[in-house]
């Protein structure tokens, strides 16, 4: 099979990273794209960075096993933990959701007070990838906060901006940080985007960055780099690790559309 008619591989601990999917289905219209949601053991964002390194390398044995040409890291607890590994892994082009949304927040940030908040999973934040790769840019502040209760949020409720509990929630993790008034906001988990309505109350005057859509940018930068474009393809594949109607049911929202081919239910404790 050519090579660049392999598809490009799309992970994460759900249904979030389908943000950068649906990106990467517009911008590349040519390319095939296989997704991967572990619904069954999200969220990865609490969990040990040795247990996120053990599932991201079983995602990544998957997308391998059916052949993929490069992989986007949908998931920023992955991304910031053990990105590199997956690189390792795979043997592939890898690209995660940490540069391309720091590089724009930087640029925001350099034309204001040079501020910058990351929200994120607390393995996210703890690990400090975002921080560093936007002190390395030079911004001179950096917020982190993490927002554990976000990706359940998202992954499960879809609240509207007015919706009472997420508003509830959003004061708990943003309130303090909203009084900093960011020049920019890094939505550091590819599920936050569902929540841009309840968050963008808090900082009306920032810009919010979301990082699965820019990652897709990144992708193709990379598949084009390579030389690796496919012109004649926008074949998608779905696979979960849980209920594959439950998957297709919820994936809408995130999509922005319904899914009309088959989601297949994986056993990914096999890879």
């Amino acid at each position: 099979m050519n090579k660049n008619a392999l598809p490009i591989g799309v992970f994460d601990s759900g249904l979030g990273g389908l943000t950068a999917f649906a990106e990467l289905k517009r911008i590349m219209p040519g390319e095939n794209i296989i997704y991967f949601g572990d619904n069954a053991r999200i969220p990865y964002g609490t969990k040990s960075p040795a247990l996120i390194k053990k599932y991201a390398l079983q995602d990544t044995r998957f997308l391998t096993s059916v052949g993929v040409k490069a992989i986007l890291v949908a998931c920023g607890t992955v991304s910031s933990n053990c990105l590199p590994d997956v690189g390792a892994e795979s043997g592939l082009p890898v690209t995660g959701v940490i540069k391309s949304p720091a590089s724009i927040a930087a640029k925001i940030a350099a034309k204001g007070k040079g501020t910058v908040a990351v929200l994120g999973t607390t393995a996210t934040v703890r690990s400090g990838a975002f921080q560093r790769e936007l002190e390395t840019l030079g911004v001179k502040n950096v917020i982190a906060r993490a927002c554990p209760m976000f990706v359940p949020l998202a992954e499960s409720w879809h609240p509207s901006a007015d919706d009472a509990a997420a508003n509830a929630i959003a004061r708990e993790y943003l309130s303090d940080v909203a009084l900093k008034q960011p020049d920019a906001v890094i939505l550091g988990c590819t599920h936050y985007p569902l929540l841009s309505d309840v968050i963008k109350k808090f900082f009306p005057g920032s810009a919010l960055i979301s990082s699965g859509r820019e990652s897709a940018y990144e992708m193709r930068d990379v598949i084009v780099s390579l030389g690796l474009e496919n012109r004649g393809g926008g074949e998608y594949g779905f696979y979960t690790s849980d209920d594959a109607d439950l998957f297709k049911r919820s994936a809408a929202a995130f999509l922005g559309d319904e899914i009309t081919g088959e989601v297949k239910k994986i056993d990914i404790e096999k890879f």
